[in-house]
């Protein structure tokens, strides 16, 4: 017979998922928007932020319900605190796409810089990563996870990238350095988006194996895997 508290742990992690969904939409809707340069496509992203705040608001709330109630032990409260975290660190990816539309907005009033190129690049791996930060979660794949954890070094590797190029546009020409800014900061939020798919990443790994791999080098993340997981 199924136990009352894993019925609310199953609702809780689809509310979670559906919650994950929203942001994925929100990322790939406001890369739309940045690159066909739809004003009308980054507000309803703006718009969309205050859906995402509700779920957050909505999952803390169950998880102390659930804490205070049941007083879980072992693997299920590491999965109701991991669930805690990663509503989170997603509210936060919303919070960073809003930035973008709202950056977007602002740049579709001029004429384009430059082709978007590296930031597309940024995105779409940045995308990939949330994706498989929370197909790690409902898979149990501490593997996944420890990957998604890797992958961040990339877009540091672009950002830095896409920095020195915009730099190189606002020494030559001063009247590109609005423009510039502004996909700097771009790039920058992505950047930290794929940070907090990292620290989603991480938690998995803390929900899984209970281990704190937080502030670990990748390598050393990977040596931590082989070690014996506590007892769920």
């Amino acid at each position: 017979m199924e136990r009352l508290l894993d019925t609310e742990l199953k609702k809780l992690k689809e509310k979670l998922l559906v919650m994950g969904g929203s942001v994925e939409s929100q990322l790939e809707d406001v890369l739309r928007a940045l690159t066909k340069r739809d004003s009308d496509l980054a507000i309803r992203v703006v718009e969309n932020d205050l859906r995402i705040n509700k779920f957050d608001v909505e999952i803390d709330e169950t998880c102390l319900k659930l804490l205070a109630l049941h007083q879980p032990t072992a693997g299920d409260l590491r999965f109701i605190t991991t669930a805690m975290k990663i509503s989170t660190e997603l509210e936060r990816m919303s919070d960073l796409a809003e930035n973008i539309a709202e950056r977007a907005i602002e740049l579709n009033k001029e004429p384009q810089l430059k082709p978007y190129i590296d930031i597309p690049r940024m995105a779409d791996w940045t995308i990939r990563m949330v994706k498989e930060c929370l197909d790690a979660f409902v898979e149990r794949d501490p593997a996944l996870a420890r990957k998604v954890c890797r992958d961040d070094d990339f877009i540091d590797d672009l950002t830095e990238q896409l920095f020195r190029e915009l730099v190189s546009f606002m020494l030559e020409d001063p009247r590109t350095i609005t423009r510039a800014i502004r996909l700097t900061f771009i790039g920058k939020y992505y950047e930290r988006i794929a940070d907090h798919a990292t620290n989603i990443a991480e938690l998995v790994v803390y929900m899984v194996e209970g281990k704190i791999i937080r502030h670990m080098s990748p390598e050393r993340s990977e040596e931590e895997g082989g070690a014996a997981a506590v007892p769920s």
